[in-house]
């Protein structure tokens, strides 16, 4: 037996659930294919040659055989001692004595490594691009497939990305196909770099490449402005040098997109689609994206144009405060907010709903923070001249960006000993996202500014992730009830029990609770019976340029 080319394993016939069987002989073949000596195998659990790969399933079908006296075959990775991994197909045959009780069992082991290596490189040459190693055009279209069956269960946008290399074949004729060789390796590593785990990079021939991006978006805007970011990614990506065997190249892409949402979309049909849109991208200059959807494209142009208009709406000073007042119903007008507004020389104004969200985008956040900063800062000092309004605090509202900043607590300070603002007419209004993160951190910054005197109010209360564990924590002034529930307080039930809540809540943690959007005066009279005091919203003033609420002010008196 020590003479077979075979590994042979003897055990005793433990259970498995006492940490048996046990081995009790192993030939020399054990030994040259695992490296283990027979010394350190006798006595041990065959499971001491398993490992992190080793098959679960394999394994419980091993342990269901054994466990009813059958005999098994089965195919496991197992490891050598020097951690090696290598594949068996193990067979097990259970020994019995005359009394058909289980004494042994017997275990055949054979080395079947080299034969998974090649099943192993046939589907990988089945699958894969040759070169590349991305997937051919039969894994896409089985991914497509699965695809399409998840969009069947969950209409979600997903999108197909058909990406051409410009002038690549005038490369690849000048530098030699060993050289555009290796060119398309590197794009293919730059390519699968830029997207996520779930989505599929895949080279269909030549310089033509496709991307199927997964899960882009609930609707059609959401998945136009995250389809356009892998597109502007893999282009940027793609057109930094290329160095290969010590030469520099610089490449560039023209890409097509096609957006989908449910099963009825035939691949052949997006391809086309993909494909049209690609050349329509390299008809505009090459080197950018095109959607096949004319509407997504002229949103996303749209975008991209106010993106470039806004990096200049600082430096032109574009940007102004309005303020909304807000009222409390024993003091009267006790302060405003302060509400940004763009008036952009080609559009006229942008709402905020439009241009916020670019802002983040683009990386003017802390810009445009800062900005707002100074410009309330300024506020309150002019309004310290005026006896009408030099006791109204003023609130700006922060980005959980913006807040989120390590410097942050300190450019706020630096910003009112600049202007002279006194600190306790300022309050800055958070919202709910800005505390899911680092909550320790969080408050100790809010902690730091409250002890300087400015005031801190959670705005959009109710709608995200509302905690008793932080409220109960967290060093604020205010709550403020989000006008999703009051604009409703009269017509639904359930908005006007959240609110009762919202306003039994504020009470019992010492907080005061201000209503915003508030219209009418039934939502007013509705909200101070159920004990709200503070209120802001349309039906006391829309938010007023600086000049119309110094007015408005007056006219209060």
């Amino acid at each position: 037996m020590a003479q077979l080319n075979v590994v042979v394993l003897i055990t005793d016939a433990g259970s498995a659930e006492t940490g048996g069987p046990r081995i009790v002989y192993v030939n020399d073949a054990f030994e040259r294919v695992t490296g283990f000596a027979r010394a350190h195998a006798i006595g041990q659990s065959p499971r001491f040659l398993q490992g992190k790969n080793t098959q679960a399933a394999e394994l419980a079908l091993m342990t269901q055989a054994l466990r009813i006296g059958q005999p098994v075959r089965v195919e496991l990775i197992n490891y050598t001692v020097e951690g090696k991994e290598f594949w068996i197909d193990l067979d097990i045959v259970p020994v019995t004595n005359a009394a058909g009780l289980c004494v042994n069992y017997i275990g055949i082991q054979r080395d079947i490594t080299e034969k998974k290596k090649a099943q192993a490189l046939v589907e990988q040459l089945a699958h894969h691009d040759a070169l590349t190693g991305l997937a051919n055009r039969r894994l896409l279209a089985d991914r497509f497939k699965q695809t399409l069956a998840a969009c069947a269960r969950q209409p979600v946008y997903c999108g197909l990305l058909v990406l051409d290399l410009d002038d690549f074949k005038s490369m690849n004729d000048t530098f030699g196909h060993a050289q555009g060789d290796a060119l398309l390796v590197e794009v293919a590593k730059r390519l699968t770099a830029c997207v996520r785990d779930v989505d599929t990079v895949a080279r269909l021939g030549g310089d033509e490449f496709v991307v199927l991006i997964q899960s882009v978006g609930n609707d059609a805007a959401e998945a136009a402005s995250n389809a356009e970011t892998v597109a502007r990614k893999i282009l940027n990506r793609l057109s930094q040098n290329f160095n290969v065997e010590g030469e520099s190249y610089h490449l560039t892409a023209s890409l097509g997109i096609a957006l989908f949402n449910n099963a009825a979309f035939p691949m052949d049909a997006l391809f086309k689609q993909s494909d049209l849109a690609m050349y329509q991208a390299k008809k505009a200059g090459r080197n950018t994206f095109r959607f096949f959807d004319a509407g997504m494209q002229v949103m996303v142009d749209e975008r991209s144009w106010l993106g470039g208009e806004l990096r200049q709406a600082l430096a032109q000073e574009q940007f102004t405060l309005h303020y909304q007042p807000q009222f409390d119903t024993v003091r009267g007008l006790v302060g405003a907010e302060a509400l940004l507004r763009w008036d952009c020389p080609g559009r006229g104004q942008v709402s905020p709903t439009v241009f916020i969200p670019l802002v983040e985008q683009i990386g003017l956040t802390k810009s445009l923070g800062h900005w707002v900063l100074e410009a309330a800062c300024q506020t309150l000092v002019h309004w310290s001249t005026l006896p009408a309004l030099s006791h109204l605090t003023l609130s700006i509202n922060v980005s959980p960006k913006q807040f989120q900043l390590p410097d942050f607590v300190e450019s706020v300070m630096a910003c009112l000993q600049r202007t002279g603002a006194r600190p306790d007419l300022l309050k800055l209004e958070l919202t709910e996202g800005t505390l899911i993160h680092d909550l320790k951190g969080v408050n100790a910054k809010m902690t730091a500014l409250k002890s300087y005197g400015i005031g801190l109010s959670l705005d959009d209360f109710g709608t995200g992730y509302s905690s008793l564990n932080y409220l109960r924590r967290l060093s604020l002034n205010q709550l403020k009830i989000d006008q999703s529930f009051v604009q409703s307080v009269l017509t639904n039930e359930n908005d006007a029990a959240i609110t009762r809540t919202i306003v039994t809540l504020g009470k019992s943690l010492g907080l005061e609770v201000l209503a915003e959007g508030v219209e009418t005066l039934e939502q007013k009279e509705f909200l101070t019976q159920i004990g709200c005091h503070a209120f802001q919203g349309y039906f006391f003033s829309k938010p007023l340029p600086a000049l119309a609420f110094e007015a408005f002010v007056s006219n209060c008196d």
